[in-house]
């Protein structure tokens, strides 16, 4: 049987390795916090930095300063040197045990203090604590949300058992929900980020569980007939759109999220699977044979005709649709059986590579949609990767020999 429990810690899996230049970077300057080695192992300003160099925004200034929060900038120095903008901040223990952790963001072209924020948090979070602060970084130099305090779930496979794993969205401080001998796949986070569906084959069987996340308490929602896979969320959280062989042949269904009121979507005898709802919840995209070979196809969620999406390719698979319901990322198998990762402009049809490995699967849009998680192979390693929209700033999150697959990016918030 598979052992679900309440998250417990897992041993860091990564080693994070990054390649490639953005188009634009701002360039920025970083301080090492005031008594950051408090917290032990974690370096807060390290922590923030490998954060702010996976997004490929910036680009960093190093400059011999020690300054905290409080201090006063040399600014016409880091002018000199060409930063734009600079960050400092402090770690201290308070008297309850937990660590205050501040920090400072400075606009160096002008001389502007750009506020800051301190966070009180035990020594289990400082990590957090990090991703947070390069969170509001990130937020406030690009406009744009970050996703460094997000977490991602993947599956791996190693002596002899799968392990269902929780991790931050570098890949480090990991959690295990679920542990099994048998098969675990298809990981799917509901829109709250409170609990996680996927399908297990604890029972000789596929099987899809639902198990929240904080209790480790979880359900059955689909054990019918043959097989019972491929969950993903509607994006109220209230529905799972499942694909389920009890008539016979593949076929796409909706439920509630909680197994009930199980509903036929897709037509015809073709194999249906995989599908994924649009931000809207009105669309779902799936994968459907129907035409000869495995190809992305779009239908409404209240019914009615299908329409292909993807002509380029004969085998395109594993869709996954990014949170402005604009861009499709997808697998496509070329030439003599390379996958790649793909995205599809959905407005116009292009389509593009983001991906310089040939073994790829499973990727899965970050919450703000700049980024992508896959898995793949290199150099023989199965490992995670993380690349821009662009495909200019790809980082490997290296794993430490265990087959590792179905990585999906979860939402806002924790």
């Amino acid at each position: 049987m598979g052992g679900a429990a309440a998250l417990g810690p897992a041993r860091a899996e990564f080693r994070v390795e990054i390649s490639g230049i953005g188009a634009t970077q701002l360039p920025i300057t970083l301080v090492a916090f005031r008594d950051e080695g408090l917290g032990g192992a974690n370096a807060v300003s390290a922590i923030v930095r490998a954060d702010l160099e996976r997004s490929g925004a910036f680009r960093f200034v190093d400059a011999p300063l020690a300054l905290d929060e409080t201090g006063q900038p040399p600014f016409a120095d880091l002018r000199g040197r060409g930063s734009d903008a600079l960050v400092a901040g402090s770690v201290s223990r308070l008297a309850d045990g937990r660590f205050d952790v501040r920090y400072k963001l400075w606009d160096v072209v002008k001389g502007a203090d750009q506020g800051g924020q301190s966070l009180a948090v035990p020594a289990a979070d400082l990590r957090l604590a990090a991703h947070r602060i390069a969170d509001a970084i990130y937020e406030k130099l690009t406009g744009e949300k970050g996703v460094f305090a997000t977490r991602i779930a993947y599956v791996t496979k190693g002596n002899g058992r799968y392990t269902l794993r929780i991790a931050d969205a570098d890949g480090e401080g990991g959690q295990v929900p679920l542990t099994s001998p048998d098969p675990i796949i298809s990981p799917a986070w509901s829109p709250d980020g409170r609990e996680l569906a996927y399908v297990s084959f604890e029972t000789r069987k596929a099987v899809i569980w639902v198990q929240d996340m904080a209790s480790g308490t979880r359900r059955q929602v689909a054990n019918y007939k043959g097989s019972n896979s491929a969950p993903a969320w509607s994006p109220d959280g209230r529905e799972l759109a499942v694909t389920l062989s009890r008539d016979g042949g593949s076929q796409i269904f909706l439920m509630g999220r909680d197994g009930s009121n199980a509903r036929r979507i897709s037509q015809g005898s073709a194999i249906n699977t995989e599908a994924t709802f649009a931000p809207d919840g009105k669309t779902l995209y799936f994968v459907s044979d129907r035409g000869g070979s495995p190809q992305i196809y779009r239908q409404a969620v209240a019914g009615g005709n299908a329409e292909r999406v993807t002509f380029s390719g004969s085998y395109n698979i594993s869709p996954d649709i990014s949170p402005d319901g604009r861009t499709l990322a997808f697998v496509q198998r070329q030439g003599s059986g390379a996958f790649k990762v793909m995205t599809m402009d959905l407005a116009s049809g292009n389509t593009q590579s983001v991906s310089d490995t040939s073994d790829d699967e499973s990727p899965s849009f970050s919450p703000n949609g700049r980024f992508i998680i896959y898995a793949t192979r290199a150099q023989g390693r199965e490992l995670l990767m993380t690349t821009t929209l662009d495909g200019r700033i790809k980082t490997r999150l290296l794993t430490s020999g265990l087959d590792i697959r179905e990585p999906v990016w979860g939402p806002f918030g924790r």
